[in-house]
């Protein structure tokens, strides 16, 4: 009897151990491991919201672009016979920058004016027998055919010549020559590739291209203003874009836009690497919260609200994206408390308790 008796005592020994254990880390449990109950008050923090003025910024990255960009390459084949630019040198529009050996052409135009010259003299005969019944009309009209047929071939030759010339379609700076003169040139068939004898670019102004997600594609207007850095400077310049693609990249799912940049001074290389920030129309009236305060959920994005101290969770649509803040287009106005921690405890109807308020 007594040995059941001391066995009954220790499983009361026990069972009161046990329970003293249970209470005391429900005690002494830090608040993140405590479940909220129903009526449990948490404490957290708010953010009052209220009406801004947003100046509105975009990031992005995009490259340099010369104004205009040529390859000078020949349209006929020959040799070189005149380089009339240095490299690196600015040349104007027109000017002649490479001849090409024409002199077989050459011959050829002068052969064909002393055929234009008998050919003229001969319809003027003609004619004056037509005017009196000397000859038919046939043996005139022959006679007007050879001479119209010989000025058609020195158009023709006129025009291949002026295919061994190569000017400059706009004012701008020439690169890096390829070729000498007395080289060998061809023009591009469906076999070879054309020589490239330079290149020609106008780096004043320059152009910049880069591209916005596409939910910025109503905001964005021609005028927007630019800024940008390039890599090696600290240097900020200042552009405008001038031209939007009319259509979103369905591969990216992004606008692309261009603006133009002055270069007076030659700073800014064609090819580089922009570091881009849009600058859109301010917006007054603009409302912003924390990020930390959004919510995603599976059909949108929510909120949680402090309404005489109790959470009241509050879906919203959101607009432009700041480094610490977000815009809200729906669902919030003036004067909301919006909770920004301890959001992940919360239910609706949840006790709160503010305990700081931005």
């Amino acid at each position: 009897m007594k040995k059941y008796t001391g066995v009954f005592i220790a499983i009361i020994v026990i069972a009161v151990l046990a329970i003293i254990k249970i209470k005391f880390l429900t005690v002494d449990a830090p608040p993140a491991m405590q479940k909220p109950g129903k009526n449990q008050t948490s404490t957290v923090t708010a953010y009052v919201v209220k009406p801004v003025v947003l100046d509105n910024k975009i990031f992005s990255t995009g490259t340099v672009l010369s104004n205009e960009e040529t390859v000078l390459v020949p349209e006929v084949a020959g040799k070189i016979i005149a380089i009339n630019f240095k490299e690196g040198s600015r040349v104007s529009k027109g000017d002649m920058l490479v001849k090409i050996n024409d002199a077989d052409l050459q011959a050829q135009l002068k052969k064909f004016g002393v055929q234009e010259k008998l050919a003229a003299q001969n319809e003027a005969r003609e004619k004056k027998l037509l005017d009196i019944n000397g000859i038919s009309q046939a043996e005139y009209d022959a006679a007007l055919t050879q001479l119209n047929t010989v000025k058609a071939d020195i158009e023709l030759t006129q025009a291949q010549i002026a295919k061994t010339e190569i000017h400059a379609p706009f004012n701008g700076t020439i690169g890096l020559k390829y070729v000498s003169e007395g080289s060998f040139v061809t023009p591009t068939t469906a076999t070879t590739a054309a020589i490239k004898i330079a290149t020609l670019q106008q780096i004043d102004p320059v152009k910049i291209d880069f591209s916005v997600p596409e939910k910025y594609s109503s905001a964005v207007q021609l005028g927007d203003s630019v800024l940008f850095t390039v890599q090696g400077s600290d240097e900020k310049f200042k552009g405008e874009i001038y031209a939007i693609e009319p259509k979103i990249d369905l591969s990216t799912r992004t606008i692309q836009l261009r603006a133009i940049c002055q270069n007076r001074n030659g700073k800014i290389f064609p090819g580089s690497f922009a570091k881009i920030d849009l600058i859109l129309k301010k917006t007054s009236n603009t409302v912003l919260i924390p990020t930390e305060a959004l919510i995603p959920e599976l059909k949108g994005q929510k909120v949680f609200l402090c309404k005489n101290g109790r959470a009241r969770s509050q879906k919203v649509e959101t607009g432009i994206r700041l480094p610490e803040k977000i815009q809200i287009t729906n669902g919030l106005q003036a004067g909301d408390t919006v909770i920004t921690t301890g959001i992940m405890q919360l239910r609706d109807s949840s006790l709160v308790k503010i305990i700081s308020v931005k």
